[in-house]
């Protein structure tokens, strides 16, 4: 598997100020997340960019993997040791036995746009097309029913195919081999840019759990508390400062370089997760309604075991 997947390294090393003292050899984290030159990831970005994993004496060694459920896979075998991606495959890993803990929520609000060919305007000509999503229990399928049901499209009025990152749905969607699938930004951006048919936001339909978070290998956790301390104060340091409106243009500038995007592209993207409240400084999966989300699974049938929260978050992972 490790063959298959592209990797790339975000470093950084211990910033020395005043009187020079002996270097300390900087602790390296192995980090999945899903594809390559995504926003979900801007955060983690930010912590790099602006020194932030320097001054806490990290190296992020960042693999990215084909989809959410690939990751999990990853952070399970101890190949990585923290993964990043949609929370259903987090708690669908668990509850299989995995040994994977819940470590942060990352997006508590969910950026995606329902995009459709420019002759589709509205979610009843959705009727008898092929929508794309992340997968059959990625929280892209929960979404689309979210969004459907309202609207009086059932499971059966389409055909669906499965593509993990939003930026092999979105080649998907300009090679016209599917009608309809759900992007996050910067692909939403650039593909309403293209002329693509906006339908409508996922965050106007979802509001009671959250998004993306981050999982961590358990016995790699309890072996490197500290460790994990000092990566949950760099996301909460890059977060807080995605956040700050006078930090916008080196935001931007920071996405376009990494993502490979048009800047114009990268300030709507800040623009969107700005407008939906998307990131949580604390990420604190106690108070995001991360336990909702267990539940909703439980309610369909994804999960077979105990829903309780107590099952997929270890807050002892957290005390050094």
């Amino acid at each position: 598997m490790r063959r298959s997947i592209h990797r790339f390294v975000l470093t950084a090393c211990m910033v020395l100020v005043g009187t020079p003292l002996p270097a300390l050899a900087a602790d390296t984290i192995t980090i999945g997340v899903v594809g390559t030159g995504s926003a979900m990831n801007w955060p983690m970005l930010i912590a790099v960019a602006k020194g932030f994993a320097k001054e806490q004496n990290l190296i992020l060694d960042v693999v990215s993997a084909p989809s959410s459920a690939a990751v999990q896979q990853q952070v399970a075998s101890g190949a990585v040791a923290i993964g990043e991606g949609g929370l259903p495959d987090v708690l669908h890993a668990i509850d299989q036995g995995s040994p994977v803990s819940v470590l942060r929520i990352q997006a508590k609000s969910s950026p995606y746009v329902m995009l459709a060919k420019p002759s589709i305007s509205s979610y009843g000509m959705l009727r008898g097309k092929i929508i794309s999503i992340g997968g059959p229990k990625d929280i892209t399928r929960l979404y689309l029913d979210r969004m459907l049901e309202p609207n009086n499209i059932k499971t059966g009025d389409y055909d669906v195919v499965y593509a993990g990152a939003s930026g092999a749905r979105f080649a998907a969607l300009q090679a016209g081999a599917i009608d309809a699938t759900l992007l996050a930004p910067p692909f939403s951006v650039n593909a309403e840019r293209l002329g693509f048919a906006r339908l409508g936001l996922t965050a106007d339909y979802v509001k009671e759990f959250p998004y993306t978070g981050f999982s961590v290998n358990s016995a790699w956790a309890r072996q490197h508390k500290d460790v994990i301390a000092r990566f949950m104060k760099i996301i909460a340091l890059g977060t807080e400062w995605l956040k700050d409106p006078k930090n916008k243009a080196e935001a931007v500038e920071i996405l376009s370089k990494d993502t490979k995007t048009d800047p114009n592209d990268a300030a709507k993207t800040w623009d969107m997760f700005m407008q939906i409240d998307m990131y949580d400084v604390d990420g604190s999966p106690d108070r995001l309604g991360l336990e909702t989300l267990t539940k909703a699974l439980k309610a369909i049938g994804d999960i077979s075991g105990d829903a309780t929260l107590a099952r997929f978050y270890d807050a002892t992972l957290l005390v050094p």
